[in-house]
């Protein structure tokens, strides 16, 4: 019963966290048709995409727990969403807070940017995975960076337009792009590792204390 109460206080808040960031992303997206600014250069942006994996994963969870559905979303695409959003929240807080939110709304600039990472690794944490993770596995998390980069620099000379003022070499050339794709890579890596470590450790002490609790009534059972 009390299993049951969790998953339903959980899967709630996943939807409301997810319906919170739906609205922000669909406010911002008004604001930016409403300004005559292209939708293509506004789903171009890492922390964009970021989300809206985010608030998919958050809000089938929520489907999920509240209709009783065992597994929910797989684990793996829980931790990619996880790290993506973690990278989105560290590298705005150190690069980009001071170009004032790139036009962003101010309450939809602390949802996706400050707020969200947080509640996203809060439901890593507080709810681990349910099985453990190999690093390897966690190495597909940088697929969809290493794509979002390649589309970035290819499609950049073309529209004229590039999401950060790090990945711009028109300032700066392609040595600089370079050395900041390098270090972003080498964040996505660490960080990936951690929440694998994380989620591991936390996950086989929920395992160990529900085999624990577990066990008495196992002992309470006759032999049949």
């Amino acid at each position: 019963m009390r299993e049951q109460t969790e998953q339903r206080v959980v899967a709630v808040a996943r939807l409301s966290f997810g319906g919170l960031t739906a609205a922000a992303l669909g406010a911002q997206a008004w604001h930016v048709a409403a300004q005559g600014k292209t939708l293509v250069n506004f789903f171009s942006y890492f922390t964009i995409e970021s989300n809206i994996v985010m608030t998919v994963v958050l809000l089938a969870g929520g489907v999920l727990g509240l209709t009783g559905r065992r597994g929910g979303v797989p684990d793996l695409l829980r931790g990619a969403a996880t790290l993506y959003m973690a990278i989105t929240g560290v590298v705005y807080a150190v690069a980009l807070a001071q170009y004032e939110a790139l036009g962003t709304l101010a309450w939809v600039d602390d949802v996706v940017h400050r707020i969200m990472p947080v509640v996203i690794f809060l439901d890593w944490v507080l709810v681990p995975p349910v099985r453990r993770l190999r690093y390897s596995e966690a190495l597909r998390w940088l697929v969809f960076p290493l794509v979002f980069l390649a589309y970035t620099l290819i499609r950049g000379p073309f529209a004229g337009w590039y999401p950060y003022p790090f990945l711009d070499p028109r300032d700066n050339g392609y040595a600089h792009v370079a050395v900041s794709s390098v270090l972003i890579t080498l964040a996505f890596l660490a960080f990936g590792a951690a929440l694998v470590r994380i989620g591991n450790v936390l996950g086989g002490r929920r395992r160990r204390s529900r085999a624990t609790v577990a066990e008495p009534v196992e002992t309470l059972t006759p032999p049949v």
